[in-house]
């Protein structure tokens, strides 16, 4: 694992390294400039909070195709019948506190601190980060937040308060986008994107993926 210095945006390139966990390195900060930085070279903060910054890019990446999403019965129904209605950025804070607030089992905190909602901030401002709000009634009820490389789309975090919220933004989001979505990175496995056609695929395949939309953004 790399320490990373304080004063000088740099990382190691995942690609030239192997590490079992899927830790590159270690320290830094989460200015927006790092984060920003980091997206495009593959890796992700994930750490626990009061501990050092984890800056990771695993082996294998959970990631979806667009070309595979899996749409249940239940799910085009409610898509159909208008359950829920979508915003892209109206309230991209919101969202983030949203996610910051909410339990996740065998997880003792969040690593979405007020820092990184601030450079957060900065990104979405800025045309990199992007949020996706699930309404109901006129009610924040779901959504979700990542950041933008081409036409990857590596997602962050997401919260739902009624059931199958976040699901619907994230299947709204896929369909709506799917002319300027190569790929949804999901980073680590969860059974909830599993169903919807998440996969796995190497970091090589990941990161040259990414390489050629950093080329062409």
């Amino acid at each position: 694992m790399i320490l990373l210095d304080p004063t000088e945006i740099s990382f190691p390139d995942p690609a030239l390294l192997e590490s079992e966990s899927g830790v590159m390195a270690m320290g830094g900060d989460l200015s927006p400039e790092r984060l920003y930085f980091a997206y495009q070279l593959g890796l992700f903060p994930w750490y626990n909070p009061g501990e050092e910054i984890l800056w990771w890019c695993p082996d294998p990446r959970f990631v979806l195709f667009p070309k595979d999403l899996k749409v249940s019965k239940s799910m085009r129904k409610i898509l159909r019948d208008a359950v829920f209605t979508f915003t892209e950025n109206k309230c991209f804070r919101e969202v983030m506190e949203e996610c910051k607030n909410t339990f996740r089992k065998d997880q003792d905190g969040t690593w979405i601190s007020d820092e990184l909602i601030n450079s957060f901030v900065i990104l979405q401002k800025n045309g990199i980060a992007k949020s996706i709000e699930v309404w109901q009634d006129e009610q924040l009820v779901g959504g979700f937040y990542g950041v933008q490389i081409g036409k990857v789309f590596c997602g962050e975090s997401m919260f739902a308060k009624v059931s199958n919220a976040s699901k619907a933004g994230f299947i709204h989001f896929i369909q709506s986008q799917k002319d300027n979505l190569e790929l949804i990175d999901c980073q680590i496995h969860s059974e909830h994107l599993e169903s919807l056609g998440a996969t796995m695929i190497s970091k090589k395949d990941y990161l040259n993926i990414l390489k050629n939309n950093n080329d062409e953004s």
